[in-house]
């Protein structure tokens, strides 16, 4: 084919920046109903062990997905510099399309038994696989197409696709349950919003195959000589000229976007769920009327990274995120709950207990006994979502709760049968809860006192400071790395940052509050993994604004 002819059948910029970003939020709306959906699924593919153990299995399943997207990033990392960015990402949008309408065939555990949760476990992998390896064919066909002037503009559309696949999910799965019924849903409308994807997929699929391969990648192509044998692996992480930089890209923005996007969007939902007791349905609107309000930021900070530089904008991304973490999840408990928060200044808990016979209150498996006199107190505050401080007894003494002015005695369950121990732990439930009551904490957050416009602003904040350092975030990856290794270079780092430490946050955010006791602890961790990036980003991340991606 003759330039002429070639430049004659060029897809447009926009059609380009369409196609990638629709087929990148079909897979972040993949990713999405199955975690929506976890408690409906685990009553159909873990029947048999008990309703807590079932949702546990159903998350853990659903976790799975993000660790093995570091291992997609490798795979296709690695395709997309040998064989091309267009024919990877056709790649990674059909798999993730038949994993998902796979999901929504499966015959549960009532027709096939264990083979059920195996095959789901098996779906559910092959979809994070996938989504391992979408977000850096998309973010790098759209950069390698960009004028280096609008390049953070355009790639700001691939990373508002979280929000149009999040959006997307919870408006299908809401409008079906409303049409079927939730009786109708629970027992099979849930399947609908899986078998959806196939008509999705084609869509994408068509959008997608209308497109050439990106010009930078052409070029690289046709100036390779016969022995220019390019080896991935070896170019991005084992010589120093680049691998410093996958260093750099993971510990000076992607530990911060796992930690602060995660925080912004899951976290804050467990958080006014299960600690603030505010009821799901209310939560689902706040989400999603956050998620449609901040979609366009993505694509605003894009754009102003291209006047002001990817870095400043990132980083105020990251510092807003550390100012705003703790003081705006004490404003949001007063926001969502402000009986609880009045409870806790008025009436403080705290546990008097021999630190020798108190364990971790934290058990993602529901088998843990936590029989001693400190761990029954405990796991009693833990599951009503109280905040409590800790003070020494004396060696071997019974542990104790004090409530405000109020001091419940706990008992020992070390030595007592399953009934006995269950009979003493509900007595002193009974007691501990009574004098929570009596001090002032609710067992819900009432909706009438619940300041909707404020808990919003509280949670804008946080999208703020997520799609300030995620707007800019493609074109900065991209420009860091040279075209022939840039799929794989990028790919990874952004998938340890958003499937390890991202996917992982709420699990040990929890564990840390269930460690303390106190409800605002589990922000360290996210505290923790920003903090650094902001010193690595300070130190060692180069401006990358407007660079040449031919001559990197």
């Amino acid at each position: 084919m003759t330039d002429a002819a070639e430049a004659r059948d060029e897809p447009g910029l926009k059609t380009v920046v369409i196609a990638s970003a629709a087929g990148t939020a079909f897979e972040w709306y993949d990713f999405f109903v199955f975690g929506s959906l976890a408690t409906v699924i685990a009553r159909h593919f873990f029947a048999d062990a008990g309703e807590t153990v079932a949702y546990i299995m159903a998350l853990l399943t659903f976790g799975l997905g993000f660790v093995v997207r570091p291992l997609g990033a490798l795979v296709f990392g690695w395709f997309g510099d040998r064989t091309g960015r267009k024919t990877t990402f056709l790649v990674t949008i059909t798999l993730m399309g038949l994993a998902t309408v796979g999901i929504g065939l499966l015959p549960d555990y009532g027709q096939i038994g264990l083979a059920a949760p195996i095959l789901l476990l098996i779906m559910r992998m092959l979809q994070g696989f996938a989504l391992g390896g979408e977000y850096g064919g998309a973010a790098i066909y759209v950069a390698e197409h960009s004028p280096p002037e609008k390049r953070g503009l355009l790639t700001g559309w691939i990373q508002t696709t979280a929000a149009f696949g999040l959006i997307g999910a919870l408006s299908v799965i809401l409008i079906t349950r409303q049409i079927v019924g939730v009786e109708a849903f629970d027992a099979w409308g849930w399947r609908i919003p899986f078998l959806l994807s196939a008509l999705l997929l084609a869509v994408s699929l068509w959008i997608r195959l209308r497109l050439n391969e990106s010009p930078a990648y052409r070029r690289m192509e046709a100036e390779a000589s016969a022995a220019d044998h390019r080896a991935p692996y070896k170019e991005a992480f084992f010589r120093w000229g680049n691998g410093r930089f996958v260093l750099i890209a993971l510990f000076g923005i992607m530990i911060a976007q796992g930690a602060v996007w995660y925080c912004g969007y899951f976290y804050t939902r467990f958080f006014m769920e299960r600690v603030l007791k505010v009821d799901t349905n209310t939560v689902d609107q706040l989400v999603l009327m956050v998620t449609v309000a901040s979609a366009g930021l993505y694509v605003f900070f894009g754009w102003l990274s291209d006047r002001l530089g990817r870095k400043p904008v990132m980083l105020f991304g990251m510092v807003l995120a550390l100012v705003a973490f703790f003081p705006g999840f004490h404003a949001l408990t007063r926001a969502a709950n402000p009986a609880l928060a009045e409870a806790q200044a008025s009436a403080p808990v705290t546990v008097i207990a021999d630190p020798a016979t108190c364990a971790l209150q934290f058990d993602p498996i529901g088998k843990a006994a936590f029989t001693s006199s400190c761990d029954i107190a405990k796991s009693v505050l833990s599951n009503a979502g109280v905040s409590y401080g800790n003070a020494t007894a004396i060696p071997g003494s019974v542990a104790s709760v004090r409530i405000g002015g109020t001091e419940v005695a706990s008992v020992e369950g070390a030595g007592l049968g399953a009934a006995d121990l269950k009979a003493a732990r509900a007595g002193i439930e009974t007691q501990i809860k009574a004098a929570l009551v009596e001090a002032g904490y609710p067992a819900k957050a009432d909706p009438a006192r619940i300041n909707m416009p404020l808990v919003f602003g509280i949670l804008m904040i946080f999208m703020i400071a997520a799609t300030a350092l995620y707007g800019p975030q493609a074109a900065a990856l991209v420009e860091l790395f040279p075209t022939r290794v840039r799929y794989t270079a990028m790919s990874l780092p952004y998938n340890i940052g958003t499937g390890w430490v991202g996917g992982l946050l709420p699990a040990a955010s929890f564990a840390l509050v269930a460690w303390s006791g106190n409800i605002y602890f589990g922000l360290w961790y996210s505290v923790g993994f920003t903090v650094l990036a902001v010193i690595v980003s300070l130190l060692w991340l180069p401006e990358t604004r407007g660079r040449d991606l031919d001559r990197i």
